[in-house]
Order: C-alpha cells, then structure tokens, then sequence
C-alpha cells in the first residue's frame, strides 16, 4: 500500500514539474508572438521568428504526452495523445522549421496563437490540478470552452500551411504531405468529439459539485 501512495505521489511531483515546465515555455511562445505584433514591426510576418526557439522547445517536449498515456500516467487514450501530438511535430518540423519561406505565411500567424493560448490554458490547469489537487472554476470553464473556437482555427491553419509549403516539396515529401491531409478528415471528427463529450461530463460534473 505504501509503495502505491509513493508512487502516486512521484507521479503527481513529475507531472506537475512537467506541466509548470512546458506551461512557461507556452507562455514565451504567447508573449513573443504578441510583442512581435503589437510591439515589433507590427506585421505578421515577425511573429515566427520571434517564437522559433521557445516554439521548437515546448511542441517537441509534448512528445512525453504519448509516453504518459501509454504508461498510464495520464487518463488521455493514447490513440488522442499520438493523433495530436504526431499532427504538431510533423507542422512544427515537417513544415515550419523545414520551409522557411512558408514562415512569414500570415497563417503561420493565426496558428501560433491559436496553440499558444490553447496550451497556457491547458499546461496551467493541469500543473494547478497536479501541484494544489484541484483546479479554480474558471479555467476549468476556459479549458474544456476555448476548444470550440481555438481548435478549428488551429485545423484551418495547420492544413492550410501544409498546402502554402506544397509547391516546395520534393516528390515523396508532397505525398507524404497529401496522405496526413486525408487524416484530418476523420481525425477533426473525431477529436472534436472526445472534446465535446469531455466537456459535457466535466463540466456538468462541476455543476453539481
């Protein structure tokens, strides 16, 4: 029994360094990408390079979410973690750090901030559950809410990056390419529907709490 609670409670110190640890590297993606626009030049197009180290950092970090779902750390279906996770790497080094001429992309813009709001919301709740044991009501509503308009914007600028980077691929990277653009069909459905029903069972959990 004693081993058990050791055990959970490591896990609950890893996870919670984890979380604060990719949630601050979120964070800079946030601040950069926002300073670029309202305190830089002010054009789209300074946005990219002005996140690209914080960016790289933070997306590729999230390769542990897989491990956690397969290990069982987290409750998340290992088929949603490598659905999601799998998509970012592949836009964050398959595309943006591989075609620097899609960088500048006014897409590149809208999908910055569409990850970078997601994933401070979604790091800073899960390292407050992990670290404190319970979460304010208020980002419990921001995480399982901001989805709804975050996650299409996200999709639409992801597919449409890897369109804008088309023309520079070699054959078997433009094939490659078509074939993960078909998954988006079934995969949004999907995922957007675990989300949906997430919400529905947290949030009227909350309710009647």
């Amino acid at each position: 029994m004693a081993s058990r609670a050791g055990g959970s409670a490591a896990r609950r110190v890893y996870l919670s360094l984890y979380n604060w640890v990719v949630f601050f590297g979120w964070a800079q993606v946030l601040y950069r990408a926002a300073s670029a626009l309202l305190l830089g030049s002010g054009s789209h197009e300074a946005v990219y390079a002005a996140v690209e180290q914080p960016l790289l950092l933070a997306q590729t970090a999230a390769f542990m979410e897989i491990l956690h779902s397969i290990l069982g750390f987290v409750k998340s279906p290992v088929s949603v973690s490598l659905s999601q996770i799998s998509g970012r790497l592949y836009l964050t080094w398959g595309i943006l750090w591989t075609f620097p001429e899609v960088q500048s992309h006014i897409l590149v813009t809208s999908l910055i901030l569409s990850w970078s709001v997601t994933e401070v919301i979604r790091y800073s709740f899960f390292g407050t559950r992990e670290t404190f044991g319970f979460e304010p009501s208020w980002l419990l509503w921001l995480r399982y809410s901001t989805f709804l308009v975050l996650y299409p914007i996200g999709l639409l600028s992801e597919v449409g990056l890897i369109f804008v980077a088309m023309p520079s691929m070699k054959v078997t990277q433009y094939y490659a390419s078509a074939v993960l653009t078909t998954l988006y069909v079934p995969g949004f459905p999907y995922l957007f529907r675990y989300m949906l029903a997430k919400r529905k069972k947290v949030l009227s959990a909350a309710k009647t709490a």
